[in-house]
């Protein structure tokens, strides 16, 4: 930082400011916007805190009724092998993750934030559906795999909050950022606790012989990708954050 020694006021300036900024980059565009912008960015950040909310959400949504959906998928022989079972269901989402999270983060710095993003919202939509409707026990240890393999926006979603936003607003966006994960960490089990078997805990608003009686943990896996359907929606108003060099 320098001095501006112009007034004599002691305000400090950038030494490296930006000068030149290319005309068809996204992220040029979004720098430019972010000086001439003041104040909090209430749109964007409220587009974040939905996107890690909802992508959160089926990290534990399952627990609640995976020993109940092994079980049902006659996978174990006996009852004392539920727990292997489900253990390895438990930990593929997770396994997933660990294998392509550094991927996802070299392909965030090459094409943007927001396509990882993306990604992440389709994925949860389409996979997350799948497992509630697994009718096998290779069916769901597969879609849970998957959902972690492209689930990649961990990394990308910290470092498009900074830039999104002023300096001075960095700190607010982080923050969100965890409180949201946490927030989806808290929500996803109660929906999949409250929502699963609604057949037999509801019988007078779900019957046995529809689809929620048939496959009586797809509601709360719906109903998670219902709302990203709508984190997939406000993308719309989050901006391109990739830097031409």
């Amino acid at each position: 930082m320098g001095k501006d020694g112009g007034g004599g006021d002691g305000l400090e300036v950038p030494l490296l400011k930006r000068t030149y900024y290319h005309g068809n980059c996204p992220g040029c565009r979004l720098e430019k916007r972010n000086e001439t912008r003041r104040g909090v960015p209430y749109t964007e950040f409220a587009c974040m805190w939905l996107v890690t909310v909802c992508s959160t959400l089926p990290i534990q949504s399952l627990f609640p009724f995976l020993y109940f959906m092994i079980r049902d998928l006659h996978i174990a022989k006996q009852v004392e092998d539920i727990g292997f079972y489900a253990g390895f269901v438990g930990a593929s989402y997770m396994l997933g993750r660990a294998l392509t999270s550094t991927l996802w983060g070299i392909v965030a710095d090459k094409h943007g934030r927001k396509p990882v993003l993306v990604v992440t919202l389709i994925a949860v939509i389409t996979l997350n559906t799948l497992f509630g409707l697994s009718s096998s026990y290779w069916m769901a240890l597969t879609t849970r795999g998957l959902l972690g393999l492209l689930s990649g926006m961990l990394g990308p979603i910290k470092a498009y909050a900074t830039e999104v936003c002023r300096k001075e607003y960095s700190h607010l966006a982080l923050s969100l950022i965890s409180s949201s994960r946490a927030i989806g960490l808290i929500v996803g089990p109660a929906i999949g606790g409250y929502l699963a078997q609604p057949a037999d805990k509801y019988p007078g608003m779900f019957s046995q012989e529809y689809i929620f009686g048939r496959f009586p943990y797809f509601l709360p896996c719906l109903c998670i990708s219902i709302l990203a359907v709508a984190a997939l929606i406000s993308c719309i108003w989050l901006p391109v954050s990739f830097l031409v060099p």
